[in-house]
């Protein structure tokens, strides 16, 4: 594993120390996290809980090269993406992103543009679980 980049798929919870521990640099002013967790209601339905199905190796590969281009791009020092897959309850976290830069502005702009690109690129699947049935999420009319 790459000593600047922490990429993780798991069933188990995400950890915020973790990913907050792993991007700490004492040469780095910017740490910036992004959790994104599940929540109760979405488009006025209520949302019981979400599953997460992922084709680990290839987006463990797109992972790290969000990675990699948060480093040339925002000059990140280190960067963390974690993801759950399976049942994820409401309020548990889905997803991690941490990242440390020399400067606060590159930091938040690298979590930012890790987090749009994971949704972009990466292959992990949603599936939303409602009242009333369920559906993967993209997939819906």
């Amino acid at each position: 594993m790459d000593n600047k980049i922490d990429i993780l798929i798991s069933p188990k919870l995400l950890s915020i120390d973790r990913c907050y521990d792993f991007v700490v640099n004492e040469g780095c002013g910017g740490i910036c996290l992004f959790v994104g967790t599940v929540r109760n209601r979405n488009k006025n339905e209520d949302v019981t809980h979400l599953e997460f199905e992922a084709y680990k190796e290839m987006a463990v590969k797109e992972m790290n090269k969000i990675a990699e281009e948060c480093h040339l791009k925002f000059k990140a020092k280190k960067v963390a993406i974690h993801h759950r897959t399976g049942v994820v309850s409401i309020t548990e976290k889905a997803v991690i992103i941490a990242v440390s830069t020399i400067h606060r502005k590159n930091a938040f702009l690298a979590c930012e543009y890790a987090i749009d690109r994971l949704k972009e690129s990466v292959p992990i699947w949603k599936k939303e679980y409602l009242e009333n049935g369920s559906y993967w999420v993209n997939a819906r009319p």
